[in-house]
């Protein structure tokens, strides 16, 4: 093959990367992923072209310019690499409370479930302090001692019970969500479950007399913790409920387009667990007075107040008419 025919060849497929090269400088919002495939491959054909006119026609011009073309294609790409911790705050600022604001009401159904749950469950031991034994598992319900709480505050190793406290909390949140796939079935009974679990504590103290002290040490890192299981239970709802409703589509085809949705609420509830561990672990044990625990947790309350309410002005900001599908 002589310089014209190469040349020949491959003019279409240079020509298309040009003009990908132009559009990510330019206009980069418009480039989609089917883009971003087709610029990948038409660069590594690039590279496979240049490589090839080194080889054969070193001196000759169309090096020369494969090497420029393929340099700023480079560039471009180390470029997005780079650019990858925008995607990530642009997720979590903007992207991640769009889908909230859309799925809000199979996030209100996962809290209503909670709470039910909760509520059954409080009233329940009110009423008989003894069922107290047959709602809660044997060691909770014989562990837990309400005269001792807060005995050894400052005593526990902070580093190691905020880990295990925030893999537990993800464990349970990826629980909810997968349960989606059993028709939102496994979801329910774990969220009225463990609704059941927080209703009968919170009796169990209230006769003891402790519910403030109680309440102190929940509401911390409840509130956050809490909110970031409604939002994972509300993603397994969301999938349970197209598998269960599908409509005009075919339950393979919503199982697909809902389990990405439900996956990324699922991601932006992980640095809500974080923060809750991190309480959990750091200052729900510390030896700090029940007031100071308090506003602790009506901090963390503004601070999810303040988090939805910017990143719903800054989706308003960058789109005016929104689209989550893509």
């Amino acid at each position: 093959m002589n310089v014209k025919q190469f040349i020949k060849q491959h003019r279409e497929d240079w020509k298309q990367l040009e003009q990908f090269v132009v559009i990510l400088h330019k206009r980069r919002n418009q480039i989609t992923g089917a883009d971003i495939d087709q610029f990948h491959r038409l660069y590594q054909k690039a590279t496979q072209n240049l490589s090839y006119s080194q080889t054969y026609f070193p001196t000759e011009d169309v090096t020369h310019y494969l090497n420029g073309l393929v340099s700023k294609s480079h560039n471009l790409l180390y470029k997005d690499q780079v650019s990858s911790m925008k995607q990530i705050r642009y997720f979590f600022s903007t992207k991640f409370i769009g889908l909230l604001v859309e799925q809000w009401k199979f996030v209100v159904a996962a809290m209503i479930l909670f709470v039910v749950g909760a509520l059954g469950s409080f009233f329940s031991i009110v009423n008989d302090p003894l069922h107290i034994y047959s709602i809660l598992p044997p060691e909770i319900a014989q562990g837990v001692n309400p005269d001792q709480l807060g005995s050894s505050d400052g005593e526990v190793d902070s580093s190691l019970m905020s880990a295990s406290i925030m893999t537990n909390n993800i464990q349970v949140a990826i629980l909810a969500f997968a349960g989606g796939v059993t028709f939102g079935i496994l979801t329910v009974y774990l969220l009225i479950y463990n609704g059941i679990l927080v209703g009968a504590l919170a009796a169990l103290f209230w006769h003891h007399g402790k519910s403030y002290d109680f309440w102190a040490y929940i509401v911390p890192h409840g509130m956050i913790e809490l909110t970031a299981i409604f939002i994972a239970g509300g993603a397994g709802l969301l999938m349970g409920y197209k598998l269960f409703v599908p409509g005009k589509f075919s339950r393979g085809y919503q199982l697909k387009q809902q389990a990405k949705r439900s996956v990324q609420l699922l991601l932006g509830t992980i640095p809500l667990f974080v923060i809750a561990g991190i309480i959990e672990g750091f200052i729900t044990p510390a030896a700090i007075s029940l007031e100071a625990k308090y506003i602790v947790a009506f901090i963390t309350v503004i601070g999810l107040v303040l988090y939805v309410m910017i990143g719903k002005l800054l989706l308003l900001k960058k789109h005016p008419i929104t689209d989550f599908d893509s």
